[in-house]
């Protein structure tokens, strides 16, 4: 079952390569700077109207021009967000071990 999930995700990944459009592989731009973050525990706080912030939580999965895709701890279930609501993110030093959970709904941390 969780190779049949990984196999699902790596045939989602957006595939980079030298035709690729410059803000998928230039840093100075958020969906280039976030690909680099991909696997990483992230707070991304979005602003929804005119001032309400909505935050989420999970490991960034995926990055592609105008979106992301965050996996929740909790659910192991993919949100897919709007870059262009992003306000801040938040990104955790900790990396999580995707293939390590540790049979009560949670991840090892290391």
């Amino acid at each position: 079952m969780a190779d049949e999930r990984q196999d699902k995700r790596e045939n989602r990944n957006v595939t980079i390569n030298q035709d690729s459009p410059e803000i998928l592989t230039n840093a100075i731009y958020t969906p280039a700077f976030l690909r680099e973050q991909i696997g990483k525990l992230m707070r991304v706080e979005f602003l929804i109207g005119t001032n309400n912030l909505v935050d989420r939580i999970g490991i960034l999965e995926d990055v592609g021009a105008s979106y992301i895709l965050l996996r929740s701890l909790e659910s192991d279930t993919i949100t897919y967000c709007d870059i262009y609501s992003i306000k801040f993110v938040t990104i955790s030093n900790r990396r999580i071990n995707n293939f390590m959970n540790n049979g009560y709904g949670g991840y090892n941390y290391y």
